[in-house]
């Protein structure tokens, strides 16, 4: 039985997700995790999907350039420019769609994600604010929930097998 948190909540009003999801592993892990692309790359994508990342460079000023690959090989290019980081503790970006030039389709949205680890687990607390209510309803339309929970749930898969080593 798994009795790890996760809780996603709405904010219409606020145009903004919240995402609270426990994890059965160390804080470090969990960074690299959310940090390392040869990490990353192996969980950020609901199934059947993968990630592909293109550029990484994870420092303020840097970014992650990205595609979600279909089974077909359709590809759904991202752009996440960090803008803060405090190692181990908080990093945000502003993500946007992109095509595979690199060009952002705005607006975009901001991600503001907190890690604290209590009691050998890692609690992500993640913070999505939309620009546009209408950016966040097409996200959510086009199935976020569904697919980040998928997504953060072979993440939690991941961790137990890279805890093992």
């Amino acid at each position: 039985m798994n009795d790890l948190l996760f809780d996603f909540t709405l904010d219409k009003a606020k145009k903004t997700v919240f995402i609270n999801r426990e994890f059965d592993a160390d804080l470090s892990l969990v960074w690299d995790a959310f940090t390392k692309q040869e990490i990353l790359d192996q969980w950020w994508a609901p199934k059947p999907w993968s990630s592909k990342t293109k550029v990484m460079n994870f420092e303020p000023g840097g970014r992650r350039f990205y595609a979600m690959v279909s089974p077909e090989g359709q590809e759904r290019w991202s752009i996440q420019k960090y803008t803060s980081i405090s190692p181990k503790t908080n990093f945000k970006f502003l993500n946007a769609f992109a095509d595979e030039k690199e060009n952002p389709e705005l607006p975009g949205s901001e991600w503001d994600l907190n890690f604290i680890e209590e009691n050998g687990k890692t609690k992500v607390s993640v913070t999505i604010y939309n620009e546009s209510l209408e950016r966040m309803e097409k996200m959510i339309e086009m199935g976020f929930k569904e697919g980040f929970m998928m997504t953060l749930k072979q993440l939690e898969v991941l961790l137990a097998t890279l805890s093992q080593k």
